[in-house]
């Protein structure tokens, strides 16, 4: 890779930029951010530079919610109490850490490490699988909205669609293709968990959001966030809202995810052991606003590399002809619907036409 064929300088003159040609350059070298850092770049290629207003500083004085789902099943008590957190957390904050889920810290380890596998082996084997074909099961790239967003965002992604239709296992990676599929399977038995929570929460019975086909779909994305020259010029994730369901994130011990909460950004505490829940956007249109999607970000840094591992609950772009709206159970002539039914696919095609733009796709829905 050449690196001096990106422009390094925020000063350089709007008549020496040609933006789609430096996206496109570094798009044609399918070695990601990590190639980049591989070359030895030391200043942040302009084609990564976040406007100054999206550098504000995390606030401290929130404390963050984890809900311990220990003796959820085995003690009536204790699952009130769990389901109780669970509708206080979706309603306020859209986000949680959750600990004693049921998934061991030696699958969550050993998924993180074969993140780290794939992307850290040659970029000759990682570059098979580099495609924009959102339509495809098994995608590696840097920036899905790359030629759309304001700006890039210094991370590289492996997505893999996992269910309901799975890619043959020979599709996905021997760097992690074993993990991959364990993750999977415990990944799904935990959704399952927090959407009878979830359901229960809402005063709905126990498999009113799983008999919806919230969980029908899973798409796993395995994020690589090298370490940043310039982190204070550029951003790991830019702020949005997830466009699914249901989010299950493994994060690393490194940090950087950021919440917003009651208009300040919270950093999210890594915890040993711990999995990050939050709420998406189809969840929020079906629950009719009480449950909330909340915008967050990852902050790029001279740590790294970091990884994580994201599970979108969501058919994704399956052509399901399938539509979804706010819950009848949950309206009233107090509470009217406030957003149109539309499926997943469309909802979802609109998300990613849009790209990581800062804006709420949900308003598009909107009655």
């Amino acid at each position: 890779m050449v690196v001096t064929s990106f422009s390094e300088s925020p000063m350089a003159t709007q008549a020496d930029y040609d933006r789609f040609s430096e996206l496109k350059a570094f798009d044609e070298t399918k070695a990601g951010v990590k190639g980049l850092v591989d070359a030895g770049v030391s200043q942040v290629p302009r084609i990564f530079i976040q406007p100054p207003d999206d550098f504000t500083t995390g606030d401290t004085k929130f404390s963050f919610p984890v809900i311990d789902l220990q003796d959820m099943n085995t003690d009536p008590a204790r699952r009130k109490e769990i389901v109780d957190m669970v509708r206080d957390a979706s309603e306020t904050w859209g986000f949680f850490n959750e600990v004693n889920h049921g998934i061991s810290v030696t699958v969550l380890e050993e998924m993180k490490d074969g993140v780290r596998r794939f992307y850290e082996q040659d970029t000759e084997v990682k570059k098979q699988y580099y495609s924009r074909d959102l339509e495809r099961k098994v995608v590696y790239n840097s920036n899905f909205d790359l030629y759309k967003a304001p700006a890039a965002n210094w991370r590289d992604t492996f997505y893999f669609l996992m269910a309901p239709q799975p890619p043959d296992p020979q599709e996905l990676p021997p760097a992690f293709r074993d993990i991959l599929i364990e993750y999977k399977d415990e990944v799904m038995k935990l959704g399952f968990k927090l959407l009878e929570l979830d359901s229960e929460a809402l005063g709905l019975k126990a498999n009113h959001l799983k008999d919806m086909d919230c969980a029908e779909g899973l798409a796993m994305l395995c994020h690589y966030y090298p370490a940043c020259p310039q982190p204070e010029l550029t951003m790991g994730t830019t702020k949005h809202a997830d466009n699914d369901f249901l989010t299950v994130l493994l994060q690393d011990e490194i940090g950087g995810l950021q919440v917003l909460h009651q208009d300040q950004w919270v950093d999210v505490p890594p915890m040993p052991g711990a999995l990050v829940i939050n709420i998406g956007d189809l969840l929020q249109l079906i629950t009719n606003d009480r449950f909330k999607s909340v915008e967050h970000r990852v902050l790029a840094s001279h740590k790294g590399p970091r990884v994580s591992v994201a599970c979108f609950f969501s058919t994704a772009l399956l052509p399901s002809l399938k539509l979804y709206g706010p819950i009848k159970e949950l309206l009233s002539k107090e509470n009217p619907p406030k957003y149109r039914e539309i499926t997943v696919r469309d909802f979802v095609a609109y998300f990613n036409a849009k790209g990581l733009d800062g804006t709420s796709v949900l308003e598009h829905f909107k009655l």
